[in-house]
C-alpha cells in the first residue's frame, strides 16, 4: 500500500494504552516500516474519548465504534475492548475492509472465534492476535533451540500461568464473572497466553483431560448482596501432542503473590529449556554434554544477538519489557499489512487456541478426554 497506514483504536484502558504505545513506536524503534498515522480514537462516554485521544496522539475521537470501523481514514482497527464485544466489532470492521489487531482471548465462544476466522478470511485482509509474550526474544530464541535439535527430541512440557487478582473473597463481583460479559476464566485471561507459547514449542496438541474450579462461589455486589461467578478460577490439564509428548498446564487468577507467572520448562532427551516472565530477560538452559562436575543450568541473558532486542537497545542485560513486545507484535502487523511478512497467531491460528482453552473446559466439566483432528489444535 502507499501512504500512511491509518489507525483506529477502540478502548483506552491497560492494553488500548499498550496499542497505542505499539503504534507511535513500533517504526521508531524498528526502523524501516511503513509509516502510521494515528487517526481515530474510541471510548465512551465522548469526552472521555477526546481526552484520551489528546493524550494517546490520534487525530480525533468518536464515541461510535461503527464510526470508527467505517471512516475512510482507518485502515487497520484496534480492538482492546471486553471480550463480548470482539465478534461483532471484529467481523464489522472487517466487512468494512479493515486489517484487525484483536486483544485475546478472540471472543467469548468457540463459535465466535470461528466466525471471526471466517470473516478474515472472505475478507482477506490482515488479523491478528495479543499474545505479546510470544514475541520476547528469549522465548523466540526457545523455540529455535528446540527447532535446532539442542535439547534432542522434546518430550515433556510443563507450563503455569498465574496471577492473584482474584485471590481476595471480599473483592467485588465484577463483568469478568460472567460468562455472557467474559466467556471462560481463568483460561481466557490467563491461560490462552500460555497455550500461544505451547504451540510455539511443541506443535499441535492430540488429545487432553482436565479439571477446573470456582474457589470463591459468589462475590459481594456493590450495592449490596452477592452475585454468583460462573466462570473458573483455577483449570489443570495433562496434554499428549501429536508429536507424542507429554505435557500439563495449569493457571489461575487466584494465586496468592503471582503477579504475572507465566513460566514453562521443555524437556528434552538431550537437555531442558526453563523460562520465567517474571525474569523475561533470561533463559535457563541445561545441556547434558561436557565433564559431569561441570553440569548445570545455564542463564542466558538476552541481548542484541537475540532479535529484535537490538532494535531497542545495543547493550545486552539492559532489559526490555511488556510494552515494548506490543511494539514488536504491531511492527509484525505493520509489515503483514505491506505483504512483507505473515502475522502469527492470525485468526485463522487463533482458533486453534481457542479450540485448546475450550477443550480444557469441556473436559474439566465433562470429565471425557478431549480430542483434536489433525490441523484442529
Amino acid at each position: 500500500m502507499t501512504g500512511a497506514i491509518g489507525v483506529g483504536l477502540i478502548g483506552t484502558g491497560f492494553m488500548g494504552k499498550s496499542h497505542a504505545i505499539a503504534w507511535a513506536n513500533a517504526g521508531r524503534v524498528m526502523g524501516d516500516l511503513p509509516p502510521v498515522q494515528l487517526e481515530l480514537l474510541c471510548d465512551t462516554p465522548s469526552d472521555k474519548a477526546q481526552a484520551m485521544a489528546r493524550q494517546f496522539g490520534f487525530a480525533r475521537a468518536t464515541g461510535d465504534w461503527r464510526a470508527l470501523v467505517t471512516d475512510p481514514a482507518v485502515d487497520v482497527v484496534s480492538i482492546t475492548t471486553p471480550n463480548g464485544l470482539h465478534r461483532e466489532i471484529a467481523v464489522a470492521a472487517l466487512q468494512a475492509g479493515k486489517h484487525v489487531w484483536c486483544e485475546k482471548p478472540m471472543a467469548l465462544t468457540l463459535a465466535d472465534a470461528e466466525a471471526m476466522a471466517d470473516a478474515a478470511r472472505k475478507a482477506g485482509r490482515a488479523t491478528l492476535l495479543g499474545y505479546n509474550y510470544i514475541r520476547n526474544p528469549a522465548v523466540q530464541h526457545a523455540v529455535w533451540l528446540v527447532k535446532a535439535g539442542r535439547i534432542g527430541r522434546p518430550v515433556h512440557f510443563r507450563g503455569w500461568v498465574d496471577e492473584d487478582y482474584q485471590a481476595d473473597p471480599t473483592l467485588e463481583w465484577t463483568w469478568r464473572a460472567r460468562k455472557a460479559d467474559a466467556g471462560l476464566g481463568a483460561l481466557g485471561d490467563l491461560g490462552c497466553h500460555l497455550v500461544s507459547m505451547m504451540l510455539l514449542l511443541m506443535g499441535p496438541v492430540d488429545s487432553l483431560i482436565a479439571d477446573a474450579q470456582i474457589i470463591h462461589q459468589t462475590r459481594p455486589l456493590p450495592g449490596g448482596g452477592r452475585a454468583a461467578v460462573e466462570n473458573e478460577d483455577t483449570a489443570t490439564a495433562i496434554l499428549r501432542f501429536a508429536s507424542g509428548a507429554q505435557g500439563s498446564l495449569c493457571t489461575s487468577r487466584s494465586a496468592w503473590g503471582r503477579k504475572n507467572r507465566l513460566d514453562f520448562e521443555v524437556h528434552g532427551t538431550k537437555g531442558m529449556i526453563a523460562f520465567a516472565q517474571e525474569r523475561m530477560n533470561e533463559l535457563k538452559l541445561y545441556v547434558n554434554e561436557g565433564e559431569a562436575s561441570e553440569a548445570g543450568f545455564r542463564t542466558l541473558l538476552t541481548g542484541p544477538a537475540h532479535p529484535p532486542f537490538g532494535a531497542f537497545t545495543p547493550a545486552p542485560g539492559h532489559q526490555i519489557g511488556f510494552n515494548d513486545l506490543k511494539v514488536i507484535e504491531a511492527a509484525g502487523l505493520i509489515q503483514t499489512i505491506a505483504g512483507d511478512a505473515t502475522a502469527w497467531p492470525d485468526f485463522s491460528e487463533g482458533v486453534k487456541i481457542e479450540r485448546i482453552i475450550h477443550g480444557i473446559a469441556e473436559a474439566a466439566a465433562t470429565g471425557v478426554r478431549k480430542t483434536f483432528s489433525a490441523g484442529e489444535a
